[in-house]
């Protein structure tokens, strides 16, 4: 991960790719065809001029779609990350998958195909739904408060143990003997949830029923509110920019204590002018439909100014993952004016063709939990 915070630091950029925007009023203002929401084509051009335009990180939010919106499904946001694996080659591919209403062991396998799918390019981005409604949808009884960040937790932990189940070397493709698998190189992962666990016990006998990921252990984020532990990068938001790279700060200065820890995420909306319209007046008309009741911290202003605060972000944090409120609007000037900027001034990291999420945050690859400790010896340092 990133060293000490100053000038000469690189971070990533991430850019959430949902629907239309982060704006709820955002379906609005786009710019592209209906029917390209249906067929699967916004999916790939968004996520290619993501590519096209530097980013680091695609992240896809899950959940309901937004009010007024005129398309009545869509597929969740790991099938659209696993959509876009194939026609990528170098944006890390993040969906949020919510941890409460989901069964473990089947986001732990859909996860492990993602990091295939997209040769190493894969992360989870972990949600904890708080929605009665989404109770009610599976027969489940409402959680919320501690209970959430409890069934998250030990959905990743299910994940984490599912993943190292199986030894790297555990396919053999012994023709001569016509097997297939090691056999002693898969294991069980034994789970139960915890005496005090609030929500519905359960327990996983495992092994996975794929083979350990590519990555070995996809890179899991998360809001610092909901995993405090246990995660690779923590997202960080303020309730107003200004007040943003004083929280960042601070939660460096909190890892840096305890020496190390996950990669520090900054979390910001962004409204910017766009063809001779100030951001004031294209958020305030999309304000009059809807209002934007965002926790994160907002940037509204000119690509010049978000350069500046970008970089000032970047002297602190590891990334910054951006929240455009019109999707066609704020990319098409992001990728224009801002990332150039940033890049000339030495303060992006060089995007990896090819790479992997877990060497963007510069960690190794780790050995599976059950291998023998000759083997662990030997993986040390992958």
């Amino acid at each position: 991960m990133s060293g000490t915070p100053g000038a000469n630091r690189q971070g990533f950029l991430a850019l959430e790719l949902d629907g239309d925007g982060s704006h709820p009023a955002a379906w609005r203002k786009a710019r592209h065809a209906p029917d390209e929401l249906l067929n699967g084509s916004r999916i790939r051009s968004t996520v290619l001029a993501a590519e096209s335009a530097g980013f680091h990180v695609a992240t896809f939010a899950d959940g309901p779609m937004g009010a007024g919106s005129d398309v009545v499904g869509r597929v969740n946001a790991l099938q659209r990350a696993a959509f876009a694996g194939p026609v990528t080659g170098s944006i890390v591919l993040v969906p949020e998958v919510d941890t409460v209403y989901t069964e473990p062991f089947h986001i732990s396998t859909q996860l492990a195909s993602l990091d295939y799918v997209s040769g190493g390019r894969a992360g989870w981005l972990v949600a904890a739904s708080g929605s009665a409604e989404e109770a009610a949808a599976v027969g489940r009884s409402f959680l919320e408060g501690n209970a959430l960040a409890q069934e998250a937790a030990a959905s990743v932990e299910v994940s984490r143990r599912l993943w190292d189940s199986w030894e790297d070397d555990a396919v053999i493709r012994d023709a001569a003997t016509g097997r297939y698998l090691d056999v002693d190189k898969l294991h069980y992962v034994d789970f139960e949830t915890p005496a005090d666990f609030v929500g519905a016990g359960y327990s996983v006998k495992g092994p996975s029923i794929i083979p350990r990921p590519l990555q070995g252990q996809l890179p899991v984020v998360a809001q610092a509110s909901l995993l405090p532990s246990s995660v690779d990068a923590v997202l960080v938001s303020a309730p107003t920019a200004s007040l943003l790279i004083e929280e960042l700060a601070e939660v460096r200065a909190r890892r840096t204590v305890v020496g190390g820890g996950p990669a520090v995420v900054a979390e910001l909306d962004v409204v910017l002018d766009s063809r001779g319209q100030r951001a004031s007046t294209r958020l305030a008309e999309l304000e009059a439909h809807t209002p934007w009741a965002s926790s994160r911290a907002r940037f509204v202003g000119t690509a010049a100014e978000l350069v500046d605060f970008l970089a000032d972000v970047l002297a602190v944090a590891d990334g910054v993952r951006l929240h455009p409120a019109v999707l066609d609007v704020e990319l098409e000037e992001l990728a224009q004016l801002v990332l150039p900027e940033l890049r000339r001034r030495g303060a992006l990291k060089p995007v990896a063709q090819g790479g992997t999420f877990r060497e963007l945050l510069g960690l190794g690859k780790p050995t599976s939990r059950y291998a023998s400790p000759a083997a662990a010896v030997a993986g040390t340092g992958n």
